[in-house]
């Protein structure tokens, strides 16, 4: 299974970024998708997950201001993130579970900075 991530880059306090992650390879069941990220100097932590009940879980820095969405058809989850913060720069990981396995993808650079 292979997890590419795209769309972080520099943005400026209160704005937005969308980030995209799709799962492709040898997929078996999809159960639980998700964002880590991890800041200079700092453990990796959970941004948020989505179940395949539809079941999300946020950290509480980002409720509110994050939103995480699948799309199962395209084996593709999504972490709309507003109102962005400086403290919100780190590199976001995609992560996979597919009851046996977990999987990540490579990592995308959100920058939030004026």
């Amino acid at each position: 299974v292979q997890l590419q991530a795209s769309g972080g880059g520099l943005v400026q306090p209160g704005g937005s970024l969308r980030l995209s992650c799709a799962a492709s390879g040898m997929i078996v069941s999809i159960n639980v998708m998700g964002w880590y990220r991890q800041a200079p100097g700092k453990q990796r932590e959970l941004a948020a997950d989505i179940h395949n009940s539809g079941v999300t879980s946020y950290a509480d820095s980002v409720k509110g201001r994050f939103t995480i969405s699948r799309d199962n058809a395209k084996n593709t989850v999504y972490l709309q993130m507003n109102s962005l913060k400086p403290e919100d720069t780190a590199v976001y990981y995609c992560r996979l579970w597919d009851g046996a396995t977990w999987y990540w993808g490579q990592g995308t650079q959100v920058t939030v900075s004026s």
